[in-house]
């Protein structure tokens, strides 16, 4: 990577590379309001520079983002890093108590947040020992400071930190499916990793792509998507402030013409599933379609490729790791499984005991990754049991094919015997929702009346379905499709399934009897 035994900082590699190689005036970010070129880019970024140096942040310390998907949002996040100072992007959905633990844990010096998060934070602001600036995006800054007032008051010239391609460069903190989230360190040189990892050798991303990702900039797969991915060749990014249902991303797609779609498996389904919205296309130059948060039912990939004759490339990735590091890839796609390693990285499978396992044994998944992150901040005991040297344990199982694919069997945590043999969570999810009744499905383990553990199943049913005799008839459906030791014994029909904001099913909340009936 270059710069490696020397200075090196991201942004010169993402942004000044593309103005110093002509690209200046070509359009890097729109958000459906205003635009950005890659010039007024760099000119911001240095402004924001600036204006970290006037509020008094020096390198090393944290700057939080709670910023929705504007143009905003790489101002601040690149224009952080080319001051050496430290962007913390944060989920647009937490809690207020869940902002005020993160913005104490990170202790950053000055918050970006849009005018129309500030109601979530208001009310504890002022106790933040640590933060000393809040600076809003939008028209109203409600007393703090006024995000286009603040940039246009600095100067256009700034000398990028000469940082280390080791040094950290900013921190995402992991969404969870339980407990409060934990900061990873993340490197200059990742960035650039993921970039030349997965984007140029799975996606093959070009300078004429226009990218539009459902996954938000918050989130590792979502930032890949939308700013590191394309900046790295100099092509445009589509962003999208509001939430991601179907007639907006469909909207999107039919004015902007994506050529690049990156989604997620609950958004797939949606698309496909919305009665309102048959006839949808998804505009005339989209060539691909990617698939990450968990694993895509091999019926919705299959159904999506059979309506709009675009492949999706479901791959698995996360926040440790910043991207996806197993994949599918074009020419190389079997749906239901999550492809196989990713160019530039190593994967292994290994029981309890830590020994590799073979040919189809289930076994956790461990990855040697270049875009790893360095541990988790203040969690010492945790970064030690994920980050164990070259390799990174994901809490993921997976079996591997004779032919080298990876199939998800799911979280470690999740995971079950029935009768001595492992029982995987999404293969029973995968198979209830081929049948036409039901939309969406989650399985746990239930004990049975002797202890013993079995599959209990919650699914939402389509709207237009009859439910006579249904309960009898997904189970002798589950039995033909995988098994008859793998049906649901018991099964809920819920209205909703309890999910994080990544689109990840809350299995515990399940297990916990936290479930939505109708």
């Amino acid at each position: 990577m270059s710069g490696t035994s020397g200075s090196y900082n991201a942004v010169t590699w993402l942004l000044d590379r593309n103005v110093d190689q002509g690209r200046g005036g070509k359009l890097a970010f729109t958000d459906t309001v205003s635009e950005l070129t890659y010039g007024d880019l760099q000119i911001k970024t240095r402004r924001l520079a600036n204006l970290l140096r006037r509020l008094g942040v020096r390198r090393e310390e944290r700057v939080a983002m709670i910023m929705l998907d504007t143009v905003d949002f790489p101002v601040v996040f690149l224009g952080a890093i080319r001051a050496g100072v430290v962007p913390v992007p944060l989920n647009t959905l937490l809690t207020s108590d869940q902002y005020a633990y993160v913005l104490a844990d990170c202790r950053a010096r000055v918050l970006f947040i849009s005018q129309a998060l500030l109601p979530v934070v208001k009310d504890m602001v002022g106790r933040m020992p640590d933060l000393e600036h809040v600076v809003v995006s939008g028209n109203d800054a409600h007393g703090h400071k006024n995000f286009a007032d603040e940039l246009a008051r600095e100067s256009d010239a700034f000398a990028t930190a000469a940082t280390h391609a080791d040094e950290p460069a900013f921190w995402l903190y992991s969404s969870g499916s339980t407990g409060m989230p934990k900061g990873v360190r993340h490197l200059h040189s990742n960035l650039e990793a993921t970039a030349e990892t997965y984007a140029r050798q799975v996606l093959g991303i070009r300078e004429d792509d226009v990218c539009l990702s459902a996954a938000k900039l918050f989130f590792a797969y979502g930032l890949g998507n939308a700013l590191t991915f394309p900046m790295s060749v100099g092509a445009t990014t589509v962003l999208n402030s509001e939430r991601p249902t179907p007639p907006l991303m469909f909207s999107l797609m039919n004015k902007y013409h994506p050529t690049i779609f990156f989604g997620v498996p609950t958004l797939f389904s949606a698309m496909l599933n919305d009665e309102t919205l048959k006839q949808e296309r998804c505009g005339s130059r989209l060539r691909i379609c990617t698939s990450a948060g968990e694993a895509l039912p091999e019926s919705v990939g299959n159904s999506w490729k059979a309506r709009f004759g675009v492949d999706i490339l479901d791959g698995v990735g996360s926040t440790e790791l910043l991207h996806i590091f197993l994949s599918n890839a074009p020419g190389d796609i079997k749906y239901g499984t999550s492809g196989r390693p990713v160019p530039g990285y190593k994967v292994r499978l290994v029981n309890e005991a830590g020994t590799e396992v073979a040919d189809g044994e289930v076994g956790e998944l461990l990855v040697d990754a270049p875009s790893a992150g360095e541990g988790y901040w203040n969690q010492r005991s945790k970064s030690r049991m994920t980050f164990e040297g070259h390799w990174t344990r994901t809490g993921d199982k997976y079996v591997r094919d004779a032919d080298g694919r990876y199939t998800f069997c799911g979280r470690s945590d999740d995971m079950f015997k029935v009768s001595g043999i492992w029982v995987s969570p999404f293969e029973v999810e995968s198979a209830l929702i081929t049948h036409p009744a039901v939309l969406e499905a989650a399985v746990v383990p239930q004990p049975d009346p002797e202890g013993l553990l079995k599959p209990k199943a919650f699914v939402v049913l389509r709207s237009d379905c009859a439910t006579s005799g249904l309960n009898e008839a997904l189970k002798e459906h589950v039995k033909q499709k995988i098994g008859p030791w793998k049906y649901p014994r018991w099964i809920d029909v819920v209205d909703a399934l309890p999910k994080t904001a990544t689109g990840k099913i809350q299995r515990f909340k399940l297990r916990d009897g936290d479930a939505a009936k109708p």
